[in-house]
């Protein structure tokens, strides 16, 4: 899977490190509540949410001046995302999810790609997995396009890779108290001068930052 999500290689300069945030780094690991977990995964998509989680490696995607996703990938085929507002440190968290990956279908064409970004990724309401989920990020103009960004991915042995995205996002009311997400992305990475392109489907679920407890 994570192939699919880095893409062009690029030299690390010295001061270009991982971001930390929470206890969370590259090559750590945390646990996850387990009591919220056994209450709320039987109304989620995801199934079988690992308790113990390691991190393979870490995202980074600079929305606007003020604007900050974090992406820390672990062994459990998902990712926990932070979002930051006005700075990087704890005080600066707006929003924390925890996203599994739910399918990945290769794009081959240039016609398909095109046609993905115009009509295959925004929708007033898409179904995963049977349930109905609705659009989050809305224009005024009636049609809402993907959402485009840029995610610089650290790994070990200090390797920095870019993927160009765009991204759209899908809530569901989960429970009384809990909502479900769904996120459609459209992602190209460039391997040796040739576009790799995919269509990535997620599902995902709110944490507050008590849920993380920091084990390495």
């Amino acid at each position: 899977m994570f192939g699919k999500l880095f893409g062009k290689d690029k030299k690390s300069e010295p001061t270009d490190s991982a971001p930390e945030v929470l206890g969370l780094r590259l090559g750590g690991a945390f646990n996850l509540d387990e009591l919220k977990l056994k209450l709320i995964e039987p109304n989620l998509i995801v199934e079988g949410v690992a308790k113990t989680q390691f991190i393979q490696a870490v995202g980074k995607v600079e929305l606007d001046s003020d604007t900050t996703v974090l992406r820390f990938y672990t062994d459990d085929d998902g990712f926990v995302q932070v979002l930051l507002s006005g700075g990087m440190n704890e005080e600066h968290i707006s929003d924390v999810k925890l996203w599994y990956y739910y399918d990945t279908t290769g794009v081959s064409s240039d016609s398909e790609w095109n046609s993905l970004l115009s009509s295959g990724i925004s929708f007033p309401e898409v179904k995963v997995d049977d349930y109905t989920f609705n659009r989050v990020w809305e224009s005024t103009g009636g049609e809402s396009a993907p959402v485009a960004m840029t995610e610089k991915t650290y790994t070990e042995g200090n390797k920095v890779t870019e993927t160009d995205q765009f991204v759209m996002l899908y809530e569901r009311e989960a429970s009384e108290d809990s909502m479900e997400y769904a996120m459609i992305s459209g992602e190209e990475k460039i391997i040796g001068n040739q576009a790799d392109r995919c269509l990535v489907r997620s599902t995902g679920f709110d944490l507050q930052p008590a849920d993380i407890d920091i084990i390495g």
